[in-house]
């Protein structure tokens, strides 16, 4: 059925043309359409102040770590273990996020989850020891994984769906604003005593939270989880908020009741959530296959060992001075939150695909070249000069960065919070954050052991590989979703291949890479 009206060109879900709406319909004024469009926005920003959190305590440890091993004398071992159990244990709260989101709301979860990573924060701060320091660490990663899990779902669910990969890469933003943040922080306070400095850094982390708590008393609450539990006057409430007409309102209400009815229709319906996401119908699996598969080749391809461990990295290109080492990473992390930029801009424009080939591609690219660049640094000192090498070293990091930070980076949000249907878009999303968040812990935890063993280059050829691998997935798993409302995605899916027929393929990279260049000899 599904199918046929694909094929037909309509679907129930179809957005009503403007010269369809019947006569004496009241339009609403421009500046109507722009106070709406600003409090949707206000919604994004503050629902995305949660991942400022993750991004700061990446950034700021990055730093921290160098003092906080002459302060504890902690092992590389020890080093390796605070650094990477942030984001393994973050999938505790990843896990119960969604369940709790289901269960008390998206908006109060990301209070619950700011309230967690409080405590942890202040621990960290007067910890008197490592274990006692990796105690605020564990309680940090469970609140960072409440929000994180639960800010993109809640974009997702206010925002119409022109608007939606914009404001759903929100969150990527915050990310990249919180890793500047914290090289910032870094550079900021290296000049105090080793037992004070680190300390500071990781206490300056509390602020964001805070603000999230002054954002509750803004945001709503989201629809789409108020048409769940059947209060309707309260979504539809919401939906005269965000909503451009009372016409626009019945319309998303139908789309979001109709949804639900064909839960009702289908074989699943006695299943729990969960064990439909272990036993899932083809539709589902190819959604897991793109939402969790998405979520691991973002952290797989190193984008977390290489933020974490810039110093590192840095150090073995010849940077001597830790002055230094964190002065490039500031570096680093101006290029990430930049470039993040270009990706607002274009996501809604030219498509979730064609960004994708380009990050997957440049990263690739990449992280070869700062293979290669550590290798001639160890290996082959007499070929090029020690200035040159550490040049292509920050000059490779930081365009790895900048590749990410265009695609990879908030598409990987955009697609996990958009491709599940509403019953399921919460635990699944949960499921994808837990990928991803155990992924990163692996690689963060192994970085420095690998590393001895093959060295720092080798690393980086190895998360070129990787890169390489996923450009093949994502032509073959990720499906176009620009423009399509939440309801006309699971469609989508339900269709199979048939979403081929209709995306952004490899052609509209080259268009894409074109007009940039354009855009550049313009400039």
């Amino acid at each position: 059925m599904a199918g046929a009206e694909a094929a037909n060109g309509r679907n129930k879900y179809a957005v009503l043309d403007p010269s369809d709406e019947p006569e004496g319909r009241r339009r609403p004024s421009a500046w109507e359409r722009r106070s709406k469009e600003r409090f949707v926005l206000a919604c994004a920003i503050f629902a995305s102040l949660n991942a400022i959190l993750l991004g700061y305590d990446v950034g700021v440890m990055s730093g921290a770590i160098i003092y906080i091993q002459k302060d504890l004398h902690i092992t590389e071992f020890q080093e390796e273990i605070l650094v990477g159990c942030l984001s393994v244990v973050s999938l505790l709260g990843s896990l119960s996020g969604g369940r709790t989101s289901d269960a008390i709301g998206r908006k109060w979860t990301m209070a619950l989850g700011a309230i967690v990573f409080q405590a942890g924060a202040a621990i960290m701060t007067f910890a008197p020891s490592f274990t006692v320091l990796m105690i605020g660490r564990l309680l940090a990663g469970v609140g960072i994984g409440f929000g994180a899990m639960v800010s993109a779902v809640y974009i997702a669910e206010i925002s119409p769906a022109a608007a939606r990969g914009t404001l759903t890469s929100l969150p990527e933003i915050c990310i990249n604003l919180g890793i500047l943040l914290g090289y910032v922080s870094n550079y900021a306070f290296s000049g105090l005593s080793e037992h004070i400095n680190w300390r500071i850094m990781l206490g300056v982390g509390i602020l964001p939270s805070v603000f999230i708590g002054f954002a509750l008393f803004v945001i709503p609450e989201s629809p789409r989880w108020l048409m769940m539990e059947k209060r309707v006057p309260e979504a539809r409430a919401v939906l005269l908020q965000i909503s451009e007409s009372e016409a626009e309102v019945e319309e998303r209400i139908a789309e979001i009741e109709e949804a639900a009815n064909l839960l009702k229709s289908t074989k699943s319906e006695d299943k729990a959530v969960w064990m439909e996401l272990l036993n899932p119908s083809p539709a589902v699996r190819r959604m897991l296959y793109a939402g969790c598969g998405i979520q691991m080749f973002q952290q797989i391809t190193g984008i977390d060992a290489t933020v974490y461990y810039s110093p590192t990295i840095f150090r073995d290109a010849g940077i001597k001075s830790d002055q230094e080492l964190l002065a490039a990473t500031v570096a680093v992390g101006f290029t990430k939150t930049v470039f993040i930029l270009v990706a607002i801009f274009l996501i809604d424009k030219v498509g979730r695909k064609p960004l994708l080939y380009v990050s997957t591609i440049g990263m690739t690219m990449c992280l070869f070249v700062l293979g290669i660049a550590l290798t001639l640094q160890k290996h082959a000192m007499g070929l090029i000069s020690p200035r040159i090498g550490i040049d292509l070293a920050v000059f490779a990091v930081c365009g790895n960065v900048a590749f990410f930070s265009i695609g990879m980076g908030p598409i990987c949000w955009v697609l996990s919070s958009e491709i599940f249907p509403l019953r399921l878009r919460a635990q699944a999303s949960a499921l994808g954050q837990v990928g991803g968040r155990v992924s990163s812990g692996l690689v963060s935890m192994s970085f420095l052991s690998m590393a001895r063993i093959i060295s720092v280059a080798g690393m980086f050829f190895v998360f070129a590989v990787i890169s390489t691998v996923s450009l093949a997935f994502v032509y073959f798993c990720v499906p176009e979703t620009k423009g399509k409302t939440l309801e006309q995605i699971e469609m989508m899916f339900e269709g199979g291949k048939e979403w081929r027929g209709s995306e952004i393929e490899l052609e509209d990279t080259q268009h894409l890479i074109q007009s940039s260049k354009k855009s550049v000899s313009l400039g």
